[in-house]
């Protein structure tokens, strides 16, 4: 830290009064039992009153969204389309991604959506509490998760994971331009190629409903394969007697776990508490 800005603005209202002097609107406002810091994504309330597991997520004020109760006593229907991985339409209107964030923002925060208490682990090693407003980002998340996981088969939804994961650590940790940040989000650009498609939601007092998933060229969801009615001739399901060849080769392995003594009977809990 500089020690002549600290003692040129020693707080939020020295620094305030700068920014007006300069024709720059800012203002400090009344205090609060929290601070807030907002982007385009969503707010962060944190500090004062919040630092304390004892204090309510609910004296924050929302200013995206509204608490559940606050929200219209109908249902709001939304449709989101996205191509590859990106929503580009709602509601059938075509937006940029600047436009779009703010739809689904005005959209998911009149119906509660996006709001979280969560303890935050800081690069020094300490937590923090917030309590955290998202509505875009939840309602653009949610429907796009319902892409992926219609598209995407076990081992790229886990993998999808790992690195979806490991990329929002490096952005915390300042490192979004290191080579393995780079790198994984090549690999998630490819994941991401087939997931397009139409969501069509419910939302209603804080929750989201998934009414439909269309237009999904990709999709791996096949009926035949899925349905637990009988094939019928012509079809292309799954054998149900196929399963007993399936459950013949999963056997061994059991055994040679049991034999090897890996496998523990399940521990009986007496009413005293002992074993």
């Amino acid at each position: 830290r500089d020690p002549a800005l600290l003692q040129e603005f020693p707080g939020r209202k020295q620094m305030a009064d700068y920014l007006m002097s300069k024709g720059i609107e800012a203002s400090v406002g009344a205090k609060k039992r929290y601070s807030t810091d907002a982007n385009l994504a969503g707010l962060s309330h944190e500090a004062e009153d919040l630092e304390f597991l004892t204090t309510s997520s609910r004296i924050v004020e929302p200013t995206m969204t509204c608490w559940p109760e606050d929200a219209p006593d109908s249902v709001e229907k939304v449709s989101v389309t996205f191509s590859e991985g990106f929503a580009h339409i709602i509601n059938g209107k075509e937006l940029s991604p600047l436009e779009m964030m703010r739809e689904a923002n005005r959209i998911g925060g009149r119906n509660g959506l996006g709001m979280s208490n969560a303890m935050e682990n800081r690069v020094i090693g300490t937590k923090s509490r917030g309590v955290y407003e998202a509505p875009g980002m939840d309602l653009l998340g949610y429907a796009l998760s319902q892409v992926y996981q219609t598209v995407l088969d076990k081992r790229s939804s886990d993998l999808f994971a790992q690195l979806s994961r490991f990329v929002s650590g490096q952005i915390y940790d300042g490192r979004y331009f290191d080579p393995s940040t780079r790198a994984a989000l090549n690999a998630i650009d490819t994941l991401a190629s087939r997931a397009s498609g139409k969501v069509d939601i419910s939302l209603y007092k804080g929750t989201a409903f998934i009414d439909s998933i269309t237009e999904v060229p990709n999709s791996l969801y096949v009926e035949e394969f899925a349905s637990m009615e009988a094939d019928e001739g012509g079809q292309e399901g799954l054998d149900p007697s196929s399963a007993q060849g399936f459950v013949e080769v999963q056997r061994c392995e059991a055994i040679a776990l049991a034999k090897a003594g890996h496998i523990q009977a399940r521990r009986k809990i007496g009413t005293d508490g002992e074993d």
